[in-house]
């Protein structure tokens, strides 16, 4: 398979997915998203692939939602907003029902989209400098179709916390919370998910296939019913003024501070707006 934002790579029964926009923090684009969901696809197909591993190049995981999107956002139809939405939900779905154990290696920040991403997995190592947090709220997103996930993974009133106030996580905070399983040095991150890996690996496929099955099919049904609606409420936020006025204002801000402009993502001027907010909790 062939991919213009990512890099594929099978060895050993292990699939490796890299997220590869290195030079935008592996930022999400409606590309990247398409090639996600082939891979993952094919992964699932293949049978030569018994466990997926999914990182980041360069120094993020990933880092949200491109701004060339994000601009193009505040023009789209009501019918394109609800059909980028259900395109994303795919993709979280993808990820959170995989028939196949998956492992996100989590080498720097992963930031809204991005930590949905990183958490939805079986299993997420994190860097000691791995940053998490869902900043939606921050510049006028309702942070719907994650939060249907979410609330399953850490309670509502942990979920209440992350989603209202948009704050920036260290991994030992995530690790409490229970959206990392552990927290690794930077260089340790890939050889203990390939470890996990090799481990999952000496167990029946069929068993784990099974009991990957029997776990999904506890939340399917309300996890449907929530997703569908949040869909709904992700796609009419975006035709709201208080929407377009915020993803205007945050894109005049991060012109403004020439926070890393050049790389088209959200994490630098998102954790310089919540930095604050972060150590005061």
């Amino acid at each position: 398979m062939e991919f213009k934002t990512l890099l594929f790579n099978e060895s050993a029964g292990v699939a490796a997915i890299t997220l590869n926009r290195p030079d935008k923090r592996n930022a999400i684009s409606h590309e990247l998203i398409g090639d996600l969901l082939r891979a993952l696809e094919g992964a699932a197909q293949a049978e030569s692939i018994r466990v997926v591993i999914l990182t980041g190049a360069g120094k993020a995981f990933c880092s949200g939602m491109d701004l060339d999107d994000l601009k193009a956002l505040a023009a789209r139809s009501q019918a394109e907003n609800v059909k980028d939405s259900e395109t994303m939900a795919r993709l979280f779905r993808a990820i959170y029902q995989f028939p196949k154990p998956t492992i996100a290696a989590v080498n720097g920040a992963a930031i809204a989209g991005g930590c949905a991403i990183a958490t939805l997995c079986d299993f997420t190592l994190a860097s000691h400098e791995a940053k998490f947090g869902y900043t939606e709220v921050r510049i006028g997103f309702v942070p719907a179709i994650v939060s249907s996930f979410l609330i399953w993974q850490i309670g509502e009133k942990h979920a209440r916390d992350l989603l209202l106030t948009g704050r920036i996580l260290d991994a030992e905070e995530a690790h409490r919370l229970g959206l990392v399983n552990q927290i690794l040095p930077p260089d340790q991150v890939m050889p203990c998910a390939r470890e996990i890996a090799r481990v999952l690996m000496e167990n029946s496929p069929v068993s784990l296939r099974a009991t990957k099955k029997l776990l999904a099919g506890y939340t399917r049904d309300a996890l449907e019913r929530q997703v569908s609606e949040a869909i709904q409420e992700n796609a009419w936020i975006r035709t709201t003024e208080d929407f377009r006025e915020g993803i205007a204002a945050f894109l005049e801000k991060g012109e403004s501070e020439k926070v890393e402009s050049s790389n088209h993502c959200v994490i630098e001027p998102l954790m310089d707006q919540l930095s604050q907010l972060s150590m005061t909790r």
